[in-house]
């Protein structure tokens, strides 16, 4: 059974007449007659009353109209709602990015993209690393903000922001004057670290595998607001970036001298999954945006 079958058959049934219908289709009658009399063929019983070129539903017409009328107009429905998902100028981008980029990056981004297209809706999730990489790979996220060593291979990069990282110390700590410090000085300290559920981590410890010493790891935190939280109670120093929601009272954020201590936050896409045109503009702008800046 075929779907021209049935908008042939409810043509026919709306208009109750075999010329007029094939006019309206814009097929000859024989070629309507025979698309009409298969489609009986594979119900097992006829669907009209015959009177010349006149025609009428039957019983068993009537039944099968009613429930082809419903499912002609889902379809439609799902085709409207694929429409207005994927159009660029009133789609939905769905988008997954890690818990900090919400306080600041994220609605800055979406706030400036929605003054162009003030249509298009976005459909966000916020996680730690772990939960947004799994909604991307499922292929229930168009794009994904993070860090860029999370990307794979079948992965499509674009930067966003290099962030500076801070070596951050509570008020009262015997470091809290230093105007700039290197990250040798904090050999032996007690060090707030990460789990691997965070995405600043693989940043963190990419860089700390060219300072030439170990950490003294006294905890790990699974997100960034935790860590300032145990350094303003004075169990220990990290490395972070100076975002809002990490500017808490009795921080000291410390410039760090030595050379490449960045967080690099970008876009990232599969490029072996369909990316809708509503998500492809989004990555357009921000790659405008970025080249501006």
């Amino acid at each position: 059974m075929e779907l021209t079958q049935l908008e042939y058959f409810m043509t026919v049934a709306r208009l109750e007449h075999m010329t007029l219908a094939s006019k309206t289709l814009g097929i000859t009658q024989p070629a309507l007659s025979h698309a009409i009399a298969k489609l009986e063929n594979e119900i097992g019983a006829p669907l009209f009353e015959r009177n010349g070129r006149n025609i009428k539903l039957n019983r068993n017409g009537t039944m099968f109209s009613k429930w082809i009328g419903r499912a002609l107009q889902n379809i439609e429905n799902g085709l409207n709602e694929i429409e207005e998902w994927s159009n660029p100028d009133t789609g939905v981008i769905t988008l997954s990015y890690l818990n900090i980029l919400g306080v600041e990056l994220i609605p800055s981004l979406i706030r400036s993209y929605q003054l162009e297209y003030p249509k298009v809706r976005f459909e966000l999730t916020q996680g730690n690393l772990g939960d947004i990489d799994e909604h991307l790979e499922q292929g229930f996220s168009d794009i994904m903000i993070t860090s860029r060593e999370s990307t794979l291979d079948n992965h499509h990069w674009m930067t966003v922001q290099n962030v500076p990282l801070y070596i951050v110390v509570p008020s009262q700590h015997r470091y809290a004057d230093c105007s700039a410090l290197s990250l040798a000085e904090l050999s032996g300290e007690p060090f707030i670290g990460l789990k691997n559920n965070c995405g600043l981590k693989a940043t963190i410890m990419s860089r700390f595998q060219h300072t030439g010493f170990v950490l003294a790891s006294a905890y790990e935190a699974e997100d960034l607001i935790t860590v300032a939280g145990f350094i303003k109670s004075g169990l220990g120093v990290s490395v972070l970036p100076k975002t809002l929601g990490l500017m808490l009272d009795e921080l000291v954020w410390i410039p760090i001298i030595d050379e490449g201590w960045y967080w690099e936050i970008g876009l990232k896409w599969r490029e072996d999954h369909h990316i809708s045109p509503a998500a492809k503009r989004f990555i357009e702008y921000v790659e405008t945006l970025h080249q501006v800046e």
